[in-house]
């Protein structure tokens, strides 16, 4: 008598319904006669109603008339393209007020059909990043002012002195007079570095090709710290150029792929390059009705051992680093540029893959 074995993976298929059921996010399909079809079991709970409540009735009385997602899903019904939309305020009677994600993909088996999916965003979301880099910049600004005149005056003062004094001590002892004022004009270059976050002044923009910016950051890589790196680009030939200033992007681009290349491993090491185009994605402004596009999109990728989760919350903040000789301002510099461009700077990390993201404008008139 022979026992057959249990199969590792059951031979039925998985019911479609089953896992968008599993899916966190809430899912709601609109037909293009407006009414919802179909709605998953997050989206039940998010809207406080069962499917029988919601589907066959249209999606104008679920969600308000004026909502930026019913003109999104019109958008995406008429055109047939994914539309995305991050930080919108959703406010309903069954919702209340929440701050959401939303993505809305048309399905192109039934034309004038998209799926919508709702991504709920937590309180500490509510406090947009490039917010926070601001401020930090602004707080990081009035310190460069403060140490210039309690610090950098008084150490001048002393730099000059111990330059007296070094014709008048023992020749064994000149070396600590020297060392005085190396480390007095070490301590003056770098409150000299904070002075940057307290330029508030225009940028001068113009039409920049991205391409020839990143082809200039490798090139400096290549020939300087990143020798030791394998560089891979991915780029999108198509990609329209970047409103901005090309000398800021270079040093934005130059200052990520420095701490990949610090963080890749000696041997192995690897960087990827990448730019893409993301359609219709919008990003609302913090403290504003005003939505920004930013559908140019680099992306910078290590293969290093990732950034400690204890870091995330803080990374761009100043004087925050992994590097055992490192002064913290790096990242917080980047950031503060990229918001300077109007831009938005995320990362995600985990070990082995970490990816920093830089999301820009279009040039005028493209």
């Amino acid at each position: 008598m022979s026992i057959k074995p249990i199969p590792l993976f059951p031979e039925q298929p998985v019911d479609p319904e089953s896992i968008l059921g599993a899916l966190e996010c809430s899912v709601i399909v609109v037909r293009g006669d407006g009414m919802i079809s179909f709605v998953n079991d997050s989206a039940q709970r998010f809207f406080a109603a069962s499917a029988s409540q919601l589907c066959g009735h249209p999606v104008d009385a679920v969600l308000p008339r004026d909502s930026t997602i019913l003109a999104l899903i019109r958008q995406a019904q008429e055109r047939m393209i994914g539309v995305s939309e991050y930080g919108l305020i959703l406010d309903t009677m069954r919702t209340r007020s929440q701050l959401v994600n939303v993505q809305i993909s048309p399905i192109n088996d039934h034309p004038g059909t998209v799926a919508v999916a709702i991504f709920e965003r937590n309180i500490a979301d509510k406090i947009d990043r490039q917010l926070s880099h601001r401020n930090s910049a602004r707080s990081v600004g009035a310190m460069a002012a403060m140490l210039a005149h309690e610090v950098k005056n008084p150490l001048s003062g002393i730099r000059g002195a111990a330059q007296l004094l070094e014709g008048s001590v023992e020749p064994d002892d000149r070396n600590l007079t020297r060392l005085i004022c190396e480390e007095t004009d070490r301590i003056c270059a770098l409150v000299d570095r904070m002075d940057v976050f307290s330029d508030q002044r225009p940028l001068e923009r113009g039409s920049v090709n991205i391409h020839i910016v990143m082809e200039r950051v490798k090139q400096l890589a290549q020939n300087g710290f990143g020798k030791h790196v394998n560089i891979i680009e991915n780029y999108d030939p198509s990609l329209p150029p970047v409103d901005g200033n090309r000398d800021l992007l270079v040093q934005i681009f130059l200052n990520l792929i420095k701490n990949a290349a610090e963080a890749v491993p000696v041997k192995g090491g690897e960087i990827v390059l990448a730019t893409s185009y993301q359609h219709g994605v919008r990003f609302a402004l913090p403290g504003s009705t005003a939505v920004k596009q930013l559908p140019l999109v680099v992306t910078i990728q290590d293969n290093g051992p990732g950034i400690p989760e204890s870091l995330h919350s803080s990374l761009f903040d100043a004087f925050v680093t992994t590097k055992a000789k490192g002064s913290g301002l790096g990242l917080a510099l980047v950031a503060k540029m990229v918001d300077d461009h109007g831009g938005i700077i995320e990362f995600d990390s985990q070990p082995g893959k970490t990816v920093f993201r830089v999301m820009l404008p279009m040039a005028r008139g493209e």
